[in-house]
């Protein structure tokens, strides 16, 4: 899928060849929460194309129904994401993350492909198991609010899809789930279908070793690139001998400097934002400067997320 394996294990020598292969590979994406100001497809839309030209690798949204005051408006990720593929030709694209136990797994996996298919191959999905902490979203409409039950729902959901995007005939029925002999075409355009990041507490073990099953991990409120260096190294406890190419992904804010992260094992940094007091200005501002240069400084604030939020 064209990824570069950088590692997760023990930090590269700064001197070494791996380490200045892991700071080669270091992608840049923008993260943004599709609230208020940047609650419109159009403004997604055109965040792309201007992404694209400065030289960003991807970009990401938030998957909310709602969220707490003073947020008010709030936009459909997959509407965003659609116009985001037909305004851009070589951007990545992505939920992150999408809380799949508030959805169902069959509709997820129409949209998927369709999307997949749309943009040429382009699509990642980031999953988590949500939270109901920031504007009871799951409580509001009557969805799962406990957390075990709702990894259990995820955990399903990411079978469901992978047996989806396969092409074969899928069979699956439990009492959570039922899907009695159905094909799902067209497939995604990516051979293996879409590639899944896993979001996740990195201190807790159920989101790592659930991360280590699938395409990469996206540790959240990592502040220090030692918390990197120990995230990884919990993943790879699990992932065995595997040797597929894995991504690791830290969010930070506008102008910080990626670069030790890279060290620790880093292959994607996601551009974040201040969720709370979006700014179409501010966020057009930094994706025309295009990534981290060591110039820019920061001018937001960081999303912070719960234990539960895995």
């Amino acid at each position: 899928m064209g990824w570069v394996w950088v590692g997760c294990g023990a930090p590269a020598e700064k001197g070494s060849l791996s380490y200045r292969q892991g700071m080669a590979s270091l992608k840049s994406a923008v993260w943004i929460p599709l609230f208020d100001e940047l609650a419109d497809a159009r403004v997604v839309a055109e965040l792309a194309a201007s992404a694209e030209e400065a030289g960003w690798d991807g970009l990401f949204v938030w998957d909310h129904v709602r969220w707490r005051e003073p947020v008010r408006a709030v936009a459909d990720p997959w509407v965003a994401l659609t116009a985001a593929a037909m305004a851009t030709e070589t951007l990545r694209l992505g939920p992150m993350v999408t809380p799949l136990a508030r959805r169902r797994p069959a509709v997820v996996g129409r949209q998927t492909a369709t999307l997949d298919v749309l943009s040429g191959g382009r699509l990642t999905l980031g999953v988590g198991i949500g939270s109901d902490r920031f504007g009871a979203e799951f409580s509001r409409f009557g969805d799962e609010v406990d957390d075990r039950k709702r990894a259990e729902l995820t955990d399903e959901s990411l079978s469901i899809l992978q047996a989806a995007w396969s092409g074969e005939t899928v069979r699956h029925r439990t009492d959570n789930y039922i899907v009695d002999d159905v094909e799902f075409l067209p497939r995604p355009a990516q051979d293996g279908g879409v590639p899944i990041w896993i979001a996740g507490f990195p201190g807790k073990v159920r989101p790592r070793r659930r991360a280590a099953r699938y395409d990469g991990f996206f540790p959240v409120n990592l502040t220090q690139p030692d918390q990197l260096a120990e995230a990884v190294e919990g993943v790879q406890e699990f992932r065995e001998d595997r040797t597929a190419p894995y991504d690791v992904v830290v969010a930070l804010p506008p102008g910080t400097d990626p670069r030790p992260f890279a060290a620790e094992g880093a292959t994607w940094c996601l551009t974040e934002f201040d969720q709370d007091n979006i700014r179409r200005s501010e966020v057009a501002a930094v994706v025309a400067d295009g990534p981290f240069s060591g110039e820019r400084q920061s001018v937001a604030g960081r999303h912070e997320v719960t234990p539960a939020d895995i």
